[in-house]
């Protein structure tokens, strides 16, 4: 008699631990999709939101205009906005005391934007643990659903004297796919981990070079 071996006869018919180890790979897979979507558009948004304020700084705007436009705003701002809000803030504040001269103030700014941009690669990094680990573990859960399941089929195999190999090809089979859901989960989540990883490091580099940039802007106000 043939023996139905589609993926879902296989996934059905799989033992507990088996079935507890697809799902849980299928809902790690189901996880790292939604964050996998959603850091692909805040990653978009920050690239775009950076190119904008560049091309806004270094067109002229007059400082003060721009951070009184900036600190009008309701919403929380991100990115090189809030980065420069924060310098151009405490560069203000510091530049109101008498006993500070041009180094300390520019310095005092300098802590506040790096403060800033240390929360604002915080943000972008955040949920990317997740992916790292999922893509690193989610192999071996599926290893372990692969090897209980030939365990178990080899076991029904030692305790039959009639067992043949189509007897244990389910098993094995079934177990094989805990193995296949298991990369499924953990691909994805590797390649989405290294590309944003990446995405990261050039806007985070972005945001460091800004601060400098605007640091010998604030430094030459200062003196002045």
């Amino acid at each position: 008699m043939a023996t139905d071996l589609s993926i879902i006869e296989l996934v059905l018919k799989a033992s507990l631990v088996v079935k507890l180890v697809m799902a849980m790979l299928v809902m790690i897979s189901m996880y790292s999709w939604v964050i996998i979507l959603y850091k692909r558009s805040v990653f978009k948004k920050a690239r775009r939101a950076a190119s904008k304020f560049e091309q806004l700084f270094w067109h002229g705007t007059e400082l003060s205009d721009l951070y009184k436009k900036l600190s009008s705003r309701r919403e929380r701002l991100a990115g090189m906005e809030a980065i420069f809000e924060a310098g151009f803030r405490e560069f203000v504040h510091l530049r109101k005391q008498k006993d500070l001269d041009a180094m300390d103030i520019v310095e005092g700014a300098q802590r506040s934007m790096r403060v800033a941009l240390n929360r604002e690669y915080e943000n972008l990094e955040n949920h990317l643990n997740f992916l790292a680990t999922a893509g690193s573990t989610s192999p071996y859960i599926g290893l372990f659903g692969t090897v209980w399941g030939i365990m178990n089929s080899f076991r029904s195999l030692g305790t039959s004297a009639t067992a043949s190999i189509g007897d244990v090809a389910p098993g094995i089979a079934e177990a094989l796919v805990a193995t296949a859901i298991g990369l499924f989960a953990a691909i994805p989540a590797v390649i989405a981990y290294n590309r944003f990883a990446n995405d990261l490091e050039r806007i985070v580099s972005k945001y460091d070079t800004f601060v400098e940039e605007f640091s010998t802007i604030l430094q030459r106000q200062a003196r002045s």
